[in-house]
């Protein structure tokens, strides 16, 4: 919405730094941040009021958390995406279509988490929302963003799949783009959606996802840097870096109320919609390969509960003591904010890695 005052600049004053992608990326992080400072302990005290007895615990889940977390507020998710796009909208170009797919995807999940969220507090169990439904409604968002994407991208790079380390190669998938692209929406929401079961634990790696996310889309949606690193160049999907730094300022405002011990918990609200956003910054930018490396926290996250099902059905037996993973750390004795610090620096080096595709080929 700022860009517009670009049309008071005379090409050497202050509204010329709204021109800036970096300038609004800039704009938009702190907007978010500030909003998350703001905002975060009315929406907290809201939450405590209206849910009275908050989220309800898993009673097959570790056994601590039905001391340690009853009784705390969900839907804190609410807070991320409320900074996340009231700073977009201010920040952003509001005439790009990068900008319109990632927050339609983004808003369109929390809703689902929001009913969710909104079943298991009110009726007072984990079950919320049929599993089938959100899967449901979850492709179909999905399935809009692939075509939506798959109109805005250039004609050569039109239901293509670009592969990391490799120079100009892509892979044709032709109709299956779509498919394509609602695996990689969908199966990025559930899997940071399946991350947070700890306090802390899925919003850092969501925020380090996001902002590697974000450089890439910076970096692909300019022609200097995609040809000096070899990249697939995908116009102007550098605006995605301002959404990126909004959803870090957000991320930074609740993970303020959300550290060890959490005041709120995001929910499904907020795990479902930043990882439906991240998948939708991966289908955008064309680098949903890489967004597997950057956010392979979650990817473990979610292969382990499926190797545990799996695993259990065939035989009855469990690889894991629990999953997801990090509570089978939890049943060896790990502390939360152990677990939770060392999972934040493998997010860590997989962001650092990830950025590595953008340079080796």
């Amino acid at each position: 919405m700022l860009f517009w005052l670009t049309g008071f600049s005379d090409g050497g004053d202050f509204f010329n730094l709204f021109r800036y992608i970096t300038f609004r990326a800039g704009g938009a992080f702190f907007t978010a941040l500030v909003f998350g400072f703001l905002f975060g302990r009315p929406l907290i005290n809201l939450l405590r009021r209206r849910q009275k007895k908050g989220q309800p615990i898993r009673s097959d889940g570790p056994e601590g958390h039905i001391l340690s977390k009853a009784g705390t507020p969900t839907m804190g998710g609410l807070l991320i995406l409320s900074a996340l796009v009231v700073s977009t909208l201010l920040w952003a170009r509001l005439d790009n279509g990068y900008v319109w797919l990632v927050l339609f995807v983004t808003v369109g999940f929390g809703l689902v988490g929001f009913a969710d969220d909104y079943a298991k507090v009110t009726q007072q169990t984990h079950k919320g929302v049929s599993g089938k439904l959100r899967l449901a409604i979850g492709i179909v968002i999905a399935a809009i963003a692939g075509y939506w994407a798959a109109t805005l991208h250039p004609e050569a790079l039109t239901n293509q799949l670009a592969l990391p380390f490799f120079k100009d190669v892509l892979v044709n998938l032709g109709v299956l783009f779509v498919p394509f692209s609602i695996l990689v929406i969908v199966g990025s929401a559930n899997a940071v959606n399946l991350t947070d079961g700890l306090d802390g634990l899925a919003i850092m790696p969501a925020m380090i996802a996001a902002g590697t996310m974000g450089v890439i889309a910076y970096a692909v949606g300019r022609v200097d840097f995609s040809e000096y690193l070899d990249v697939h160049y995908v116009p102007d999907t550098g605006e995605i870096l301002v959404f990126s730094a909004g959803l870090i300022g957000g991320g930074l405002g609740f993970l303020w109320y959300n550290a060890p011990p959490a005041a709120v918990f995001m929910g499904d609200t907020g795990s479902l919609a930043l990882g439906g956003a991240l998948g939708a910054i991966a289908v955008a930018t064309k680098h949903e390969i890489v967004l597997a490396i950057v956010g392979g926290l979650f990817v473990v996250e979610a292969l382990s509960v499926i190797i545990q099902v799996a695993y259990f059905k065939r035989t009855g037996k469990r690889v894991f003591l629990m999953a997801p993973i990090h509570h089978h750390f939890e049943k060896q004795g790990w502390a939360e904010p152990q677990i939770v610090i060392r999972f934040w620096i493998i997010s860590l080096i997989l962001a650092l890695i990830g950025l590595a595709t953008l340079k080796v080929r």
